[in-house]
């Protein structure tokens, strides 16, 4: 079997061991893992919804009528 790295997390720059921790303060991790993760799939899917909007607004610029210059 592989070892097992301790692991830790760390809050206002303290590093605690997550297996020292109470049940409660485990899920809480748990919790603010979730988010955070969450957080990030949320950051990508807009970056992809402006990147389809940029194409759009030039796709539709391309249809606009030329106007000519003086």
């Amino acid at each position: 079997m592989a070892d097992e790295q301790q692991q830790t997390i760390t809050i206002d720059g303290i590093d605690y061991n997550i297996n020292d921790l109470s049940d409660n303060a485990k899920q809480q991790v748990a919790n603010l893992r979730v988010t955070d993760a969450e957080s990030e799939k949320l950051k990508q899917q807009l970056a992809i919804y402006q990147t389809a909007r940029t194409a759009y607004a030039r796709a539709l610029s391309e249809e606009l009528p030329k106007k000519e210059t003086h």
